[in-house]
């Protein structure tokens, strides 16, 4: 990196306290009927979700399309009103905050686009991109109102991004796809956040500059002292660069495990199915798949129990215990910092993954079986 600048204010690198709490947050979005938009019931977007996330931690959060993940993000910065729960970001609720304190909330919490295009207004220079927020946050301490230090500040966080000071004069159709990106991580950055909410940063880009951005964003997590939720759908890419994974399933967190953890022995039958999912890179050898039957279920309408017992390989072996349908599974901790919210977590093995495998290789599967990483 051409250009240094020092970590956020507070923020130690590595350190291990606690930077970010959630506790049973829930989001509904509501469906009306008819003329006078008569409320008739909600979609459960995200429905009581806790996690905590330690100063300088990547949490990768990871599930199907429609499962929640960006909402979650939406919701957590305040893009979006939270239907209940709570959130803190150090000692500060971020619920609860308003005014001149949501205002400086938001240097504290940024968050990176999926859409290096759509992100990015096309009539407004790079300089005012990632200027606008400077403005919004001037005062008389950081002097951001001031067009020479917004410009100095700028600059330096396009070098810290890997391109170029004299690229602020240019406009967003004049950059390729990998170039936008960072130019929304140098807008995200430029506030001197603590936290950042990545939402799927890698998933528009091919996969050569993927590496490039993930690479970027471990750099500067080093040496800015950045802590991530890094939301994405390539269980690949959420393994190289988180420290722990929460893995959602209809607006609830099934598993949340250190990395290596879930990726060798999970501990969730959803996760079992996602991790089969993922591509051999060796193409001499066949990998064994574990296909869901079924689509998703509506998330205006979630089963009872167990969210995943209408499409659970493992609820078909056990004799579908009626327990599944009757009692919601709570997330309950397993030992080794991995928690998954199944009744029969025990009963996953190497005999119990096999078999239902087995019987997708031996071609029983129906034929609406859905593929998880779809």
């Amino acid at each position: 990196m051409a250009t240094t600048v020092p970590p956020t204010e507070g923020v130690e690198p590595g350190s291990n306290g606690v930077l970010v709490e959630v506790h049973d947050l829930v989001k509904y979005f509501p469906i009306t009927s008819g003329v006078l938009r008569r409320h008739v019931g909600d979609v459960h977007a995200v429905d009581g979700v806790s996690f905590e996330i330690a100063r300088g931690e990547v949490l990768g959060l990871v599930g199907e399309s429609g499962c929640g993940k960006s909402t979650l993000g939406r919701t957590l910065i305040r893009l979006i009103p939270a239907t209940r729960g709570s959130a803190r970001i150090g000692a500060q609720d971020i619920f609860a905050t308003e005014g001149a304190e949501l205002k400086r909330l938001r240097r504290r919490v940024q968050f990176i686009f999926q859409d290096p295009v759509g992100s990015l207004n096309p009539r407004m220079p790079v300089s005012d991109i990632i200027g606008e927020g400077l403005v919004a946050q001037a005062d008389a301490e950081n002097q951001w109102g001031k067009r020479s230090v917004r410009d100095q500040r700028v600059g330096d966080y396009l070098e810290i991004v890997g391109l170029r000071r004299d690229y602020a004069r240019r406009y967003p159709h004049e950059f390729s796809g990998g170039q936008r990106q960072r130019i929304g991580i140098a807008r995200a950055l430029a506030l001197g956040p603590e936290f950042v909410i990545c939402d799927e940063p890698v998933s528009a880009l091919d996969v050569s500059i993927q590496s490039q951005i993930l690479n970027l964003l471990l750099e500067l997590r080093r040496d800015l002292g950045l802590t991530y939720m890094f939301i994405a759908h390539n269980l690949s890419v959420v393994q190289y660069i988180s420290d722990r994974v929460a893995v959602m399933y209809l607006g609830k967190i099934v598993e949340l495990a250190p990395v290596d953890a879930l990726y060798e022995h999970a501990r969730h039958p959803y996760t079992v199915a996602l991790l089969s999912a993922v591509p051999e890179p060796d193409p001499r050898r066949r990998k064994r798949r574990i296909v869901l039957k079924g689509d998703l279920p509506s998330p205006a309408a979630p089963p009872s129990g167990c969210r995943f017992r209408t499409r659970c390989w493992l609820r078909e072996q056990l004799g579908d215990p009626e327990l599944c349908e009757t009692e919601e599974p709570p997330l309950r901790e397993l030992g080794g910092g991995q928690s998954a919210a199944c009744h029969f977590t025990e009963k996953i093995s190497v005999d119990t993954i096999e078999h239902a495998s087995h019987r997708v290789t031996l071609g029983e599967a129906a034929v609406d079986e859905i593929d998880p990483a779809a």
